[in-house]
């Protein structure tokens, strides 16, 4: 069984996930995980099945890219089998007047403490801009971690929380 990494990307339109899901349901692909957004308009999914090899996937999916609508890729990856967390679950939240740099900057408070990121969300609504991310922590840091996570955000004018979280919701 082939391990596939596949993206589809483009304008947004009703149906798009049914679409791509049918395709792979009648190559027998088996949807294991998977996100899918909409950005300003734009659909953007992302999603690791298991099933045929890539280039019958590929082909299959040519026809949803046809009119230039939309872009899909298919590689074939490595399965990682059951990966046991690398921490404790956290979720970090951050808001405020947008400007450049505030994903890069908090971003890289995490992992100078040894956290992941492991999803990620941002959202700019007028000038207010929101990220969320779920990270894992190495055990014991979170309490030294906060501090330097507010300093940062003092620096960018931002406000930030970081939180356990309920591993059961994740």
């Amino acid at each position: 069984m082939n391990e596939l990494a596949i993206t589809v990307i483009g304008r947004d339109r009703p149906g798009i996930v049914a679409d791509v899901a049918e395709v792979l349901a009648r190559l027998g692909a088996n949807l294991t995980d998977s996100t899918m957004t909409r950005l300003r308009g734009h659909f953007a999914m992302t999603l690791i099945c298991t099933g045929p090899e890539a280039v019958e996937v590929e082909a299959a999916l040519a026809p949803l890219a046809a009119e230039g609508q939309l872009l899909a890729t298919v590689r074939a990856v490595t399965p990682d089998g059951e990966v046991p967390p690398a921490g404790e679950p956290y979720v970090m939240a951050v808001h405020g007047s947008d400007r450049m740099g505030i994903v890069a900057a908090m971003t890289r408070v995490l992992v100078d403490a040894g956290g992941n990121v492991t999803d990620l969300s941002t959202r700019l609504a007028g000038s207010l801009y929101v990220v969320l991310a779920e990270v894992e922590l190495p055990a014991g840091v979170a309490d030294t971690l906060i501090d330097r996570l507010h300093r940062t955000a003092a620096e960018l004018g931002v406000e930030v929380t970081l939180r356990p979280a309920d591993p059961d919701l994740l």
